[in-house]
């Protein structure tokens, strides 16, 4: 193993995060949180996707967001032009994760379930994406280094759109009230259930 690899990794991501956060786009994440407030109203519910990586993060924002008061469901992202976008129906939120804001598979997710009528979220380090232009509400998650010397593996990337994604699930916890006793009925289990439990009795 060649010396110094791993604080030099660390150093460039704790840089690139602390620059990201300092620069958090609120008022998007705001306009974000809002729209799937509306579309609640209306009976819509919250999809999330995305490719590759951005689509594991898809599943844990799409559980995040169910445990504190937005049911959120995964959408694969390319078997959603193979019939899964008949999940989402008219009114319905999609947040769209990428970070190049191009990637081919998202493009025809994204045009499928914008002809569908679905409301777009879409999250990318890339400001001047197709993503972007396609989005209802756009949010910024993006990073200049990923932390090696290739540039190229997603991993500072991963956890810019994975806080901006947390951001949004905090907004939307406030906006409705969530308590820790209705928190505990959606999360019963485990030593978090416990530790819960035992504050509200």
């Amino acid at each position: 193993m060649i010396e110094n690899t791993v604080p030099e990794f660390l150093d460039i991501l704790s840089n690139e995060i602390s620059t990201f956060i300092a620069s958090i786009d609120e008022i998007a994440i705001n306009k974000a949180c809002n729209l799937i407030i509306e579309s609640e109203k209306n009976h819509g519910r919250v999809h999330v996707t995305g490719i590759g990586k951005p689509g594991h993060v898809s599943g844990y924002i799409s559980s995040l967001l169910s445990s504190t008061g937005t049911p959120a469901y995964t959408l694969h992202g390319t078997e959603a032009v193979h019939g899964s976008s008949g999940q989402v129906v008219p009114g319905d939120v999609v947040i769209a994760i990428s970070n190049s804001g191009e990637t081919k598979e998202l493009k025809a997710t994204v045009e499928t379930l914008k002809a569908n009528k679905a409301k777009i979220i879409g999250v990318s380090g890339n400001s001047d994406s197709w993503l972007k232009n396609a989005s209802d509400v756009f949010i910024f998650a993006g990073i200049r280094e990923e932390g090696d010397s290739l540039n190229k593996a997603p991993r500072g990337s991963i956890i810019a759109e994975t806080i901006a994604l947390q951001s949004l699930s905090i907004a939307l916890q406030y906006a409705k009230g969530l308590d820790a006793e209705q928190y505990l009925k959606w999360h019963p289990g485990g030593s978090l259930g416990e530790s819960i439990r035992k504050e509200i009795i």
